[in-house]
């Protein structure tokens, strides 16, 4: 079992179900902090680019169709990620990858009776 093996067996385990349920809690607030319309902005940018069926399965918790970097930067635009990037000090390039990760997760967790709770 090499390295990679051991750090993916781990995130698959507790400690990555840990991760993702903090993720999952702090992504709402950074994506209103970057000015993207809040969790709920991006839903609506997702929705809107024909992803309305995987932002539907993760409200109603029945499945976590997975998204890929490529399908957020064809919903919300290089300029977004770009600018989520800047705002918080990451590589462009990793943005698309955490939030195709932990958006799933972040959707659920604010769903409530069939709808994502905003905050406010």
């Amino acid at each position: 079992m090499g390295m990679f093996d051991s750090v993916t067996s781990i995130l698959e385990g507790p400690l990555g179900q840990f991760v993702e349920s903090e993720a999952a809690a702090v992504l709402p607030q950074a994506l209103q902090a970057a000015n993207l319309g809040g969790l709920q902005g991006v839903v609506n940018q997702l929705q809107q680019a024909g992803m309305g069926n995987h932002v539907q399965a993760w409200v109603n918790g029945t499945e976590k169709p997975q998204l890929t970097p490529d399908m957020l930067q064809s919903a919300l635009g290089s300029q977004q990620l770009q600018q989520l990037a800047q705002h918080y000090g990451v590589d462009v390039s990793q943005v698309g990858g955490l939030l195709a990760q932990f958006l799933p997760s972040a959707v659920a967790a604010a769903a409530q009776n069939g709808q994502i709770k905003t905050q406010g």
